[in-house]
């Protein structure tokens, strides 16, 4: 295992464990100096039918989710972090991650919270342990 990563991959919502993970992300992206990718996933699951045929409420959602994002990615900067990007997808935050977004982004490390703020997750089992389980990096679950 190397001991400098190269890019970092980190999952955020605004759940305690999330924000701790970030901050994690931050400090090992700076250590490393270190590539940041920031993502959020917008969870189209937790929205009903009618939510998801109303484009308004579905663009609405992801314009939220853009503005806070982008909210991450001026901390990392301010924190030090030149190479930061932010990355929004929809579908299953686990799947997500693992299926799509580290194939494409290729990172050393996954970095997300143990615990997320909404979702079936929450309730019926762990996104961060599926992760964990089927991602082909280092995946580091951060708890608060």
């Amino acid at each position: 295992m190397a001991s400098d990563y190269k890019k970092i991959l980190v999952g955020v919502d605004d759940s305690r464990d999330a924000l701790a993970a970030f901050q994690y992300a931050l400090h090992r992206a700076k250590t490393d100096q270190a590539a940041l990718i920031i993502t959020s996933i917008l969870e189209s699951g937790e929205m009903n039918v009618y939510q998801v045929l109303n484009k308004d409420y579905v663009h609405g959602e992801r314009e939220e989710l853009e503005q806070h994002i982008n909210e991450y990615v001026q901390l990392a900067k301010q924190a030090g972090i030149t190479d930061v990007r932010a990355v929004i997808a929809e579908g299953d935050p686990g799947e997500t991650i693992v299926k799509t977004l580290i194939p494409k982004y290729q990172p050393d490390l996954l970095i997300v919270g143990a615990e997320a703020k909404k979702g079936l997750a929450k309730h019926y089992g762990s996104q961060a342990a599926y992760m964990a389980k089927h991602a082909d990096i280092s995946v580091l679950i951060v708890r608060e």
